[in-house]
């Protein structure tokens, strides 16, 4: 079977206006209009990667399809659902204030909600082995209530609670590899134990009091919460280390139908909003990893859903690695950045300190 691939044009056309990339365009403060951080280029360009170097070639296109109002519903408030509609035909802000749309917004969102249900439902009912679904706006800051972090949606939560209802998919692991820590999707299943969340991030990068250790859960889900806040600078070796003895061990022990991977490359070398090493061959490897387990745990079942990344040149690269991962691409295309070679690439002692703080947590996950 072949690899899915969720991608439309339209994912380009979401429009996060003119910004000094994280503050309004302000004259008076010095700040020349120049574009938002989230915006078009970094995605387009690695879709259209994906398609010079052949790879598409080995994909199944899925088409996107808007997500319903019943399904937002299922993650978010009717309030935050009313607050999109009611801008969507002027654009305006998702709710916290720095998550700007403009006029067709909401739309474009569903199609990336949609989007990611259809993969998950392609993976699930078998007509492809896994996916990739490339998507825009993101999606795993927002919180039921309020769109956050460039994510109006929560698309990974709400295709979850989709899937769920036509589909025997009891258990699913989250895997989110974004620099960012992964909170809306924390926060939509705090005290959910058939969901494992687990998010590797820098330590207190966005949201800046997010992503503690401490924080596990609650209820019947605590322990199903697990995050690794890693320290800046950390590359291949610190996010190798963190997969073989965070990450995979608590995979087995909570045994997922679906692995998900909340695929962010703004953890990478070149990345403006992160500040980690990571390469395409760190991509790569943790790559491989969550696809071995996917294959030894639930039959091969995973999905990859874009977030972050920011680095217009580099993401596609990053990307194109995952990619060819999920396809078993047996020669993969040349990184001409290489920047695997940047020193202290290998895992460093106070990286070591955090993994083994997230390691001692992983008594509580129960299959």
């Amino acid at each position: 079977m072949a690899t899915g691939y969720v991608y439309h044009e339209l994912f380009g056309w979401h429009d996060t206006g003119t910004q000094a990339q994280l503050l309004p365009a302000n004259v008076a403060q010095g700040l020349q209009p120049f574009h938002h951080y989230e915006y078009a280029e970094p995605k387009r360009r690695a879709h259209e990667l994906v398609v010079v170097t052949g790879l598409v070639d080995h994909l199944t296109r899925i088409a996107p399809r808007p997500a319903t109002d019943e399904e937002i519903l299922l993650v978010h408030t009717p309030h935050h659902l009313d607050r999109l509609v009611t801008a969507n035909p002027t654009g305006g802000d998702a709710g916290d204030g720095g998550t700007k749309f403009g006029p067709g917004g909401l739309d474009i969102a569903r199609l990336a909600a949609g989007g990611v249900i259809r993969a998950f439902d392609a993976v699930l009912d078998g007509s492809v082995r896994n996916a990739y679904a490339l998507v825009r706006p993101p999606g795993h800051h927002a919180i039921p209530d309020s769109g956050m972090g460039f994510c109006l949606l929560a698309n990974i939560a709400i295709a979850i609670r989709s899937v769920r209802r036509t589909h025997d998919c009891k258990r699913v692991a989250v895997v989110d590899i974004d620099v960012h820590h992964g909170n809306g999707t924390q926060t939509v299943f705090w005290e959910d134990p058939t969901v494992l969340a687990i998010s590797l991030h820098q330590d207190r990068m966005f949201p800046p009091d997010s992503g503690h250790v401490t924080e596990r859960g609650a209820g019947p889900g605590f322990g199903y919460t697990l995050n690794l806040p890693l320290p800046p600078g950390t590359g291949k070796g610190g996010y190798q280390e963190s997969i073989r003895r965070v990450v995979l061990p608590a995979l087995r022990r909570f045994r997922p139908d679906l692995i998900v991977v909340a695929a962010g490359y703004d953890a990478s070398a070149l990345d403006p909003l992160g500040r980690m090493m990571l390469t395409p061959g760190g991509y790569r490897d943790i790559t491989k990893a969550l696809v071995d387990a996917a294959n030894t745990l639930c039959g091969g079942r995973i999905v990859a859903v874009q977030e972050g990344g920011y680095a217009e040149a580099y993401v596609p690269f990053c990307l194109h690695a995952v990619v060819e991962e999920l396809v078993g691409v047996e020669k993969p295309f040349p990184d001409p950045f290489h920047f695997d070679r940047l020193g202290q690439q290998e895992l460093q002692p106070h990286q070591d300190a955090a993994i083994k703080a997230t390691e001692k947590l992983l008594v509580d996950i129960h299959h």
